[in-house]
């Protein structure tokens, strides 16, 4: 895809973005909010520079590295994506409290509605706003949100300069030993 003119992501700030989702999947991954080129692809984590679709593959979810065009397949591998948020915008920062709380009561119906065994969180932060959960960590969590087991991982953007690939990998590969045991 060429790049997007302003005018395009500009206009993907009304689109929304189809869940990548199924009843009984192993892992729902769950980003903070679609980012403006996601919304202009209609493609999950689509944004050049955004490690989620490599890290994926590099901790043994996927089989091969997929491009965001290709998200349907993760339904075939048990796996899953969607948002606290649905409101694209060009950084989460522009998000307000009370949406990141509706995003997480809408969220928990969702999960209650599809059973997946796992629901994983795609940014603590996004997670401790959306459950009011300021102490939670990187890591499987106490609680349950709708009947789901809780995972909490590090943020695939680009701009998280805390993780490398390599050790978000390793994160996200502790769940999917979870995820298999369970």
């Amino acid at each position: 895809m060429t790049r997007p003119t302003p005018a395009e992501l500009e206009a993907a700030r009304d689109r929304p973005v189809p869940d990548i989702v199924a009843s009984g999947l192993s892992v729902l991954f769950c980003g903070i909010n679609p980012g403006l080129m996601t919304a202009v692809t209609g493609h999950h984590f689509a944004r050049p520079g955004n490690r989620f679709w490599p890290v994926l593959h590099l901790s043994g979810f996927t089989p091969r590295l997929l491009l965001p065009a290709e998200q349907e397949e993760l339904l075939s591998y048990g796996l899953g994506i969607t948002n606290v948020v649905a409101r694209p915008t060009a950084r989460a920062d522009e998000l307000s409290p009370a949406e990141y709380l509706e995003g997480g009561r809408l969220l928990e119906e969702k999960v209650a509605r599809l059973r997946p065994a796992w629901l994983a969180g795609v940014g603590v932060t996004a997670y401790r706003s959306a459950f009011q959960d300021p102490k939670a960590r990187i890591g499987p969590q106490e609680r349950t949100i709708g009947g789901a087991r809780v995972w909490a991982l590090p943020n695939p953007s680009g701009l998280n300069a805390h993780w490398t690939k390599e050790t978000m990998a390793e994160e996200f590969a502790r769940l999917r030993v979870a995820a298999a045991a369970s």
